[in-house]
């Protein structure tokens, strides 16, 4: 089953054009699915059953695996399974009637404007490596863009001059603005600290490592995490909680939602929507307070 699913990558990544964490992300989900198959017998795609599929998403639960990742491997099995079925290696879809665990959804961890301000102004002092925290700290607030695009930025993607950045993925390319404290940080960074990262080796990615190598998401978090605890933030901040501030802290002040929508990249109006509930929510209380004797 392990050379299929091999193929099956190749024709993610050759036709599907996805992006590497995508394809990372299916052929681990879809390995361990082999190997568990595997030990109960399993060994050829042929013989899998619906049954034997729910026997692993039952398998997942009782691990305490989240129900998003149960979600995500499902994901990946009916996209291999489909194009097996496609390919005419199986003339059954076994995965195609298998349902996914409903998923409960979290509100957001949006955090305050001040709380923004304070792990923005953590990283102060003028290492090189300082520097480039900074700016990717100020550049994600200013743009919204997710993780997997800020670390897969190229330093062509950055126009200083106009302040814009050309955001890449699997479906389309959008450019997005940021502001003068943004450009400031970016500036300094360039020009001050991305050519000692680089220990004159040659990149063409805008974020490096303190080996001048591409930054990982896993490197990143440890970054937004460590000037999280500095900052002294109680909220369980994430990499993802700056995206979710730009938006809500946008909409709030008065951003349309269809130039939110359009920054975000979000294909789906609803994804977006949810940050205009926060945006009112605070509206009402602003509201509440400005005016309540007692507020």
């Amino acid at each position: 089953m392990v050379v299929e699913i091999n193929h099956f990558i190749i024709y993610l990544r050759e036709i599907k054009k996805t992006s590497k964490n995508t394809e990372v992300s299916y052929q681990r989900d879809l390995l361990q699915m082999a190997s568990f198959l595997g030990q109960q017998g399993i060994m050829e795609v042929g013989k899998v059953t619906k049954t034997s599929l729910n026997s692993y998403i039952l398998y997942l639960e009782k691990e305490g695996r989240a129900t998003t990742t149960i979600s995500r491997t499902l994901a990946s099995m009916k996209a291999f399974f489909h194009y097996e079925c496609a390919q005419g290696n199986i003339g059954k879809d076994p995965a195609e009637l298998i349902k996914a665990p409903k998923v409960e959804k979290k509100e957001p961890t949006i955090l305050t404007v001040d709380e923004v301000n304070c792990l923005l102004s953590q990283p102060d002092g003028e290492s090189p490596k300082e520097l480039r925290d900074r700016a990717m700290l100020e550049l994600l607030y200013a743009t919204g863009i997710r993780v997997s695009e800020l670390i897969n930025l190229r330093k062509a993607d950055v126009n200083l001059t106009v302040g814009y950045i050309t955001c890449r993925d699997e479906h389309k390319e959008r450019m997005i603005p940021f502001g003068k404290v943004a450009k400031l940080a970016l500036s300094a960074y360039m020009e001050r600290g991305r050519e000692y990262l680089l220990k004159e080796q040659d990149c063409e990615w805008l974020f490096t490592n303190c080996n001048g190598k591409a930054m990982s998401r896993q490197g990143f978090w440890k970054i937004v995490k460590f000037y999280g605890d500095k900052a002294g933030i109680k909220a369980d901040i994430t990499p993802h909680s700056l995206r979710h501030s730009f938006a809500a802290h946008l909409l709030r002040n008065g951003a349309d939602i269809h130039v939110v929508q359009a920054m975000l990249g979000h294909s789906d109006m609803a994804t977006t929507q949810m940050y205009m509930n926060y945006a009112q929510k605070e509206a009402v209380r602003r509201a509440y307070t400005g005016v309540h004797p007692r507020g």
